[in-house]
């Protein structure tokens, strides 16, 4: 490759840092991590591992604008900024089953929150067990929830194998009625996602308030009409 050239992974979980260590330059290497599905989603996360060169940061962004997409600068953290806000927030979604709530009634209160799409079933699209590794990473060593264990222990791994928390041999998630929902489950299940994104602020993995509240918004889909985690929280006191 030419000196100049942009030299990115799209890499979601792996540390920028283990991968750059055979360059002769790792300051190089970049993250250009996209969203499935890319043609929907408007949001990349440009990755900056430690020492990065600011130049490669600022070609990798120039070159997301080029293409249409929002560049979101982020520092190489596991999940960086989106991926690590979905984790506990699917992982709270996850313990609510296992208390009995029934996973269309998660789905829908969330819904009607307004997300675009139920946690329950987010999770039967990425697939079981990329989410149980992801939680492994990323919830901070808290145990796997049992429906989450149980299914994945019978193969049951979501949309790719016709079954997860939801039958989709017709291509579609096929769910149950929705059950009454619980007084506050909606501001339960979406609390540990707020938190991790305050966090991810205050340790300078993305650069502000503002730019989190886009990159979530933009990146998951989080109810636009709240303005953003952040700006929900101080909106609610």
């Amino acid at each position: 490759m030419k000196a100049g050239a942009v030299l990115a992974t799209n890499t979601s979980s792996l540390k920028l840092e283990d991968l750059r260590t055979v360059l002769s330059k790792p300051e190089r290497l970049v993250g250009i991590h996209f969203f499935n599905p890319v043609a929907m989603m408007p949001l990349v996360e440009v990755v900056a591992a430690e020492g990065a060169d600011p130049a490669a940061v600022q070609a990798a962004c120039a070159f997301v604008k080029q293409i249409d997409k929002l560049p979101l600068p982020v520092k190489s953290e596991p999940g960086f900024l989106v991926n690590a806000v979905l984790a506990p927030y699917m992982l709270a979604a996850m313990r609510a089953v296992d208390e009995g709530v029934s996973p269309a009634t998660v789905d829908e209160a969330m819904l009607a929150f307004g997300m675009p799409m139920g946690p329950i079933e987010l999770v039967d699209t990425v697939g079981l067990d990329i989410a149980m590794a992801a939680g492994k990473q990323l919830a901070g060593g808290a145990e796997a929830p049992r429906c989450l264990i149980e299914r994945v222990d019978k193969s049951l791994l979501g949309k790719k194998s016709g079954q997860g928390f939801y039958d989709w041999s017709s291509g579609k998630a096929d769910k149950a009625a929705a059950g009454n929902v619980p007084d506050g489950l909606a501001q339960r299940l979406v609390m540990p996602l707020i938190d991790r994104v305050e966090k991810l602020v205050t340790d300078g993995v993305v650069a502000d308030a503002e730019l989190a509240d886009a990159g979530v918004i933009f990146g998951t889909g989080f109810a636009p009409f709240t303005g953003g985690p952040m700006h929900f929280r101080h909106g609610q006191g």
